[in-house]
């Protein structure tokens, strides 16, 4: 038996341990977290559909594509292979569909080329930035994302430009 596969366990016996200790009814706690766990994926459902509509319309409108071809000469020209292109329109939208296109450029393109590795740091490196502030904004209610929005998205720009400059480092791709 691997020592990892105590962990688990252990921290169940702990909370339970602990709960005893300081007399808490652990099962009714953890019912209540249940509870307002579920009420909280109920309040957040509307975002989320709306969400995943609009990412389902922005791919199947073919927008990443020609946005794509659009900063095709300006990305080559800063060293960022446009196989890559859509990655970088679409990782801050879907994970889901993220995925999707690293998938097809680690088919097309290889894992070990210049593209399958700078898709490989930008999917570990960037985030899905709408996702996650409508998911966290709709948490806690709050209708004004201020400058959450254009400072993750300079966040997400940064990684895609350092994903590519990285990459070259890393690899001595000149």
């Amino acid at each position: 038996m691997n020592a990892a596969d105590l962990v688990i366990p252990l921290i169940a016996a702990l909370i339970v341990l602990t709960g005893l200790i300081k007399k808490v009814n652990v099962f009714d706690e953890f019912i209540e977290g249940a509870k307002e766990n579920l009420q909280t994926s109920v309040s957040l459902l509307p975002s989320l559909i709306a969400l995943v509509t609009a990412i389902g319309l922005f791919k199947a409108s073919g927008l990443p594509e020609v946005i794509a071809a659009a900063m095709s000469p300006l990305t080559n020209a800063l060293g960022f292979p446009s196989e890559c292109i859509p990655l970088a329109l679409i990782r801050p939208i879907s994970g889901s569909g993220a995925l999707a296109v690293f998938d097809g450029i680690l088919r097309d393109c290889h894992p070990d080329s210049y593209a399958g590795r700078v898709a490989s740091v930008l999917m570990g490196s960037t985030e899905t930035t709408f996702y996650t502030i409508a998911v966290y904004f709709a948490a806690v209610k709050a209708k004004d994302t201020r400058h959450t929005l254009p400072s993750a998205l300079a966040g997400d720009i940064t990684g895609f430009i350092v994903s590519a400059i990285s990459v070259r480092l890393l690899f001595g791709i000149c």
